[in-house]
């Protein structure tokens, strides 16, 4: 639903990475409202592991962007492609990326999409999750947010 660019954040001077609703999505109403929703529910979630939102609004061209901050790196698919990982990694990264959606979880978001190319390695090593345009979340009655007695 996105392209994601590297842009530069003109009021702050730094650079960011500039998520914009692809164009054949900007006309559909339901496309625009997920989008919107993928960056509150990502606001709301101040985390080590996952990707900062700094901004929301309106392109130019009319379309919503989203912008996070700079990601270098790569995405756990392309680490994979370079071969298997040590037993070490494969436990820093399931760790790093529980902690993660527990924080998530705490504030009654679910991702409801993860995979490797929603995970972000950092050039320092540390994972991110991205992409929470299919998250939801959940209400005060919700049995993910019961807490037991």
């Amino acid at each position: 639903m996105g392209e994601v660019y590297l842009a530069q954040d003109t009021r702050l001077d730094r650079p960011v990475d500039l998520k914009l609703l692809a164009p054949e999505s900007a006309g559909n109403t339901q496309h625009r409202e997920r989008f919107v929703t993928e960056a509150k529910a990502v606001a709301a979630l101040i985390h080590r592991n996952i990707c900062t939102i700094h901004d929301v609004g309106e392109a130019e061209d009319g379309r919503p962007f989203i912008a996070m901050e700079l990601l270098e790196g790569e995405t756990l698919t392309d680490r994979l492609m370079r071969g298997s990982p040590e037993m070490s990694e494969l436990i820093e990264t399931g760790l790093q990326v529980t902690e993660a959606l527990a924080a998530a979880h705490a504030k009654g978001i679910v991702h409801r999409d993860i995979k490797p190319s929603n995970l972000h390695v950092t050039a320092d090593g540390r994972f991110k999750v991205l992409d929470f345009g299919l998250a939801k979340r959940l209400t005060a009655e919700s049995p993910a947010r019961k807490r037991r007695p």
